[in-house]
Formats: structure tokens, sequence, C-alpha cells
């Protein structure tokens, strides 16, 4: 009887370039997933989606809620506000322990659907303020934060050679994954079903992204696809695009830890620029509808409104990284923030002339500046700093949401009672343009400009196993 045949896991050998950046290359997607890499774009997606409503479909809820547990709107939006925070501020430390191998991907997605459908029941039944904010704020934020920051770290690991086109659609399903959501809680959400309503979505949440969890891992440290060469040697059609899109956003010059990263000071930088325009995002996501009701509105067009930045917002995210990857990250980011202080003034305008066609199409330019920069920021991290620390170094500039948030909600909230949606849209505005010109002086740290890339061979090196390729 013949022996059965030993099978030999592939190998991979080392290159670097002329900025001494390791690529591992040799590994295919499948021999390392067992399935091609797209799998680690569409499972994130549909994760993405499935906690989407916790920011964007808050303030379609936000009524009955106040209703039907007494709440001034400045309860409601401070448990919003504080949300934001946890579900930032978890990025950096789920980050670090992923990357320092205690937690893995697939632990952290698990984790994520359960603390997110925990929040989401604690919002049905409970309606002390001090109780929602651990319920749904601490644990419903660290759920759906943990989601967010490992889908997104996610994609970029997997796809280190097209990073804008894939982040921005999986970021997309964070905003219009939300949109049936909207029109519920606009015509069906009232106080006799909301418990019943707001249980079954935490049950579509959990399953949904528990089962899309089961699947994440993670590819090997400084992993480069099989079949795109990183040092842009080919001559083939195909060669020549990936070349065009690497000229337009280089890879990083080096693997930066996060204190590395911060010492370039083009970290801190992201991060001031994040904190701003964060804040303006969620001010319009938080604000839209209470002002369209204020002014008179049907709840058509408040729910319409909703969706439409909710849409555009997710689209919005999908199409500017694919713009990022032809004309530049850091050009299309500045060019979105510019749309987005032109939104906000536009939306006031629009809302004090009671034009109703105006003020959605506002709406749907709030949409995509409010939402397209966050694909851009989690580009321009690896593009900068590299994938092997991404977790750490993203999760650093997305704490930024944990001022922003604050910002965009009980602040704000406090602003409109003093000053109106006049002063509060006035002062987003001009938070926007302050976050695009900082966004100007942005330069990609430690790679020398006109230098050719070289070919240096490293090592030959069978892969153990998958599994231990992985570690």
């Amino acid at each position: 009887m013949s022996a059965m045949p030993r099978v030999v896991p592939p190998s991979y050998r080392e290159v670097t370039d002329a900025n001494g950046r390791v690529y591992r290359i040799g590994e295919s997607d499948r021999s390392i997933l067992g399935r091609p890499r797209a799998w680690m774009v569409w499972l994130p997606w549909f994760a993405m989606m499935g906690v989407s409503v916790f920011e964007y479909g808050y303030s379609s809820a936000e009524s009955t809620l106040e209703n039907v547990h007494g709440w001034t709107l400045t309860e409601a939006f401070w448990i919003a506000s504080i949300w934001a925070v946890f579900q930032a501020g978890v990025a950096f430390p789920a980050g670090r322990l992923r990357e320092k191998g205690v937690v893995s991907a697939k632990t952290a997605m698990l984790t994520g659907a359960l603390l997110s459908g925990l929040g989401m029941v604690s919002l049905a039944h409970f309606g002390s303020p001090a109780v929602v904010i651990i319920g749904y704020s601490v644990l419903g934020g660290t759920g759906a934060g943990l989601v967010y920051a490992t889908c997104i770290n996610m994609v970029g690991k997997w796809y280190p050679d097209n990073k804008g086109a894939r982040t921005g659609f999986v970021n997309g399903g964070f905003a219009y994954g939300t949109l049936p959501f909207i029109f519920v809680f606009s015509y069906w959400f009232h106080p006799g079903n909301f418990k019943l309503v707001l249980d079954l979505i935490a049950l579509f949440m959990v399953v949904t992204v528990a089962v899309c969890g089961m699947f994440f891992k993670d590819p090997p440290k400084s992993w480069w696809p099989q079949d795109v060469d990183p040092l842009n040697r080919g001559a083939s059609e195909d060669a020549a695009r990936v070349a065009g899109r690497l000229a337009k956003n280089p890879p990083a010059a080096r693997q930066f830890t996060p204190m590395e990263a911060i010492r370039t000071g083009q970290l801190p930088l992201m991060w001031f620029a994040l904190v701003c325009i964060g804040g303006v995002s969620l001010f319009g996501i938080n604000f839209q509808v209470p002002f369209a009701k204020s002014l008179g509105f049907g709840p058509l067009v408040a729910a319409s409104s909703a969706g439409v930045l909710a849409v555009v917002n997710g689209v919005g995210r999908a199409a500017v990284g694919w713009l990022s990857d032809t004309l530049g990250r850091r050009q299309t980011l500045t060019l979105v923030l510019l749309v987005a202080g032109v939104a906000q003034f536009g939306v006031l305008w629009s809302g004090k002339a009671h034009n109703e066609p105006l003020f959605l199409f506002f709406a749907f330019l709030n949409g995509f500046g409010g939402g397209a920069f966050y694909p851009l920021f989690a580009a321009l991290v690896p593009d900068y700093f590299g994938e092997n620390n991404n977790a750490q170094n993203y999760g650093l500039v997305y704490s930024a949401k944990l001022v922003g948030g604050v910002g965009g909600g009980g602040l704000a909230a406090s602003v409109i009672s003093a000053w109106g949606y006049t002063g509060g849209y006035t002062l987003a505005g001009g938070i926007a343009f302050l976050s695009a010109a900082i966004t100007m002086f942005l330069r990609q740290p430690g790679r020398r400009r006109g230098e050719p890339s070289l070919d240096q061979e490293v090592s030959t090196i069978p892969a153990q196993t998958p599994a231990d390729a992985a570690r």
C-alpha cells in the first residue's frame, strides 16, 4: 500500500525595497485562509452593517426614547456622546492586544457581538440615564468599537496593494446598513412596541456579527499578495495599473511602531484633524433629523434626509476609496473635508429657507462629506506607517473620535440650546474647514524621494504550516 503524498506548505521569501521595507511574498491567500482573500472584504462588510444602527439610527429613534423614558434632548445625546467615546476608545487597546497575539480577530468579533447585543437590549429595558449609559454607551460602544476596528484593520492587512477601494467599501457598510432601521424608527417605532423592536435588532446584530467573525483571520506579518509585485517590475497591463496606484499612494517606507509613528509628528496631526471633522460628522448625524422636525418638515422629509445622509455617507466612503487610489489619499481627504464644510452651511441655509428639495440635496452633500473621510484616514495610516502595527496605529488615530464624539453630541446639544441651530451649524462648518486646512500639512514620513526600488532578497523560508505562518 503506497504512502500518502506529503503536502509541502508553500514557501515564502522576503524582499526589501530602497527604503528598507520588507515584503513577505510567495504565499497565496488560499494557502493561508483556505479561501480567497475577498472573503476578508465581504465578511467585514456584513459585520459593519450589523452594528451600523448604533451610530446612524439613534437620532431617528431619539424622540420616541425621550417620550418613553422621560429624557431631555441633552440627556439623550449625552448617551450618544458617551457611546462614541467608548466606540472609539476601545480601538487602540484592542489593537494592541491583537498585535501582541493576546486576542485573535475572531475573539474580538465574538466579544463585540455579545456586547453590542447587550447594549441594544439595555436601551429597550431601562429608563434611567445612568443605567443606559452603562449598558448602551459603555457595553454597546465597546462592542461596536471592537467590530469596527477589527473589520477595518482586517481589510488593510489583506489588501496592502489596494487599501483605498476595499477599505472604503467595508467602511460604507457602517453607514448605509442602517437605512432600513431609519425608516422603522420613523414610521413603526412607538411606545407600544419599542422594546420588541430593539430586542429584535439586538438579536439580528449578535447573529450577524458572530457568524461573520467566526471566519476572521489575520495574514502573516509583512505579507504581500503573491500575484502583485511590490517592487513594480512587471510589464503587463495589470502590473502597470498597480504601479500607477502605488505611485500615487506608495507603501510606507517601513513598519512604524506606535511610538515611532507619534514621533514623526504626522500621527498627531492626523489625530487632530480627525478630532475636528469627527465632531462635525457626529453633529450632522445626531441633529439633522431634530433640525428638520424643528422646521416643521414632515416625517417623510425628516426620515428621507436621514436616509439620504446614511446612504450617501456609506456609498461616498466606497467612492472616495476608489478615487483616492487614482488621485492620491491626502488630496482626496482634503477635498472631502472641504465638501463637509460647505454642506453644513448648505443644510442651515436651505432649512431656514424652508426649501425641502434643497434641504435634501444638502443632506446628500452632508452625508458624503460627513463620512467619506473615515476610510481615507483608515487607508492613510498604513500608507504612512505600515500594516504590521496598523491595529495600534489606527487605533491611536481613531481615538480622536473620543473628543469628537463629545463635541458632536452632548456639547453640541448645549450649543444648540444656547445659540440655536444657526450657531451650531455655523460652528460646525468652520471646524470642517479648519480640518481641511490641517490635512494639507500631511506628508509620508521616511520615504526617500527619487530613489529606484531595489530587489534585495533576504531569505527563502518554508512556511511551517498556514497556522504557524499567520502567527
